[in-house]
């Protein structure tokens, strides 16, 4: 169905593209979108301008910030090492894993991203406050979800390569140290779970190794033969419940 639909809408587009000028424009209106430059006559003008650069540059950050301001970074490397561990390299898809981790980062982030929206967004919209007030309540939640998960260690390490004053409290840290410090704190916590899940399957591969040894076998490969036992067992014990109820429960 998909393909037919591609191919009637190129054999259009061709129909479309051998019609005279004329007969386009009739056929099929075109919107027409311009962009111009003008002086600005008032301060309003100029500060709406920078509005929407600062804007599109959000925009163009949003993966990044999307990744190291969430619990997406924890929950993919953790989704991750499980894959390396069973030993199933195509199985689940690496667009499915991702999707997995993107959806359970909105269910993390949900109380958080409410709290920022009526104390930022919505204030903001409703014409209550600045941009800059509601930047300034709208990070307040996020940032201390970011405290929750950061290492004192890891936050250490970025205050003292800012070469700034200790920080006498939560709200002095500059959010431009908090941010890689969290994401530092999230690999560390991945990779901590990731060896923990590793510890299981790798039982079941050197039990299969010494069996196989034992038995003169040395010519068939131990994975063949583990990977339906480590697929069972993690059937058995509900491995995606357990898993991922782990990682969610591990940011309360």
């Amino acid at each position: 169905m998909m393909r037919r639909t591609l191919i009637l809408a190129a054999a259009a587009l061709v129909l479309w593209a051998a019609m005279p000028a004329s007969a386009q424009e009739k056929a099929l209106p075109l919107p027409k979108v311009s962009l111009e430059i003008g002086k600005a006559s008032k301060p309003e003008d100029i500060a709406t301008t920078l509005q929407i650069l600062f804007l599109m540059t959000v925009l163009s950050l949003a993966p990044a910030i999307m990744i190291l301001t969430t619990a997406f970074t924890r929950i993919i490397i953790v989704f991750h090492f499980l894959k390396q561990a069973i030993g199933t390299q195509q199985v689940p898809p690496a667009q499915v894993l991702v999707g997995l981790a993107l959806f359970l980062t909105f269910f993390v982030m949900a109380p958080t991203w409410g709290k920022m929206n009526e104390a930022g967004l919505q204030p903001y919209l409703a014409n209550k406050i600045s941009f800059q007030d509601a930047y300034d309540r709208g990070v307040v939640p996020l940032r201390e979800f970011m405290f929750r998960q950061t290492r004192d260690e890891d936050l250490a390490l970025f205050v003292n390569m800012a070469k700034i004053d200790k920080p006498q409290n939560r709200d002095a840290v500059p959010t431009y140290a908090l941010i890689p410090a969290f994401a530092i704190s999230e690999m560390r916590i991945g990779f901590q779970i990731g060896f923990v899940l590793f510890i299981p399957f790798l039982i079941i591969d050197m039990v299969v190794s010494s069996i196989l040894m034992s038995m003169g076998m040395m010519m068939l490969p131990p994975m063949l033969i583990s990977l339906p036992f480590k697929v069972l067992l993690f059937i058995m014990v509900d491995g995606w419940h357990l898993i991922v109820g782990s990682v969610v429960n591990s940011f309360h």
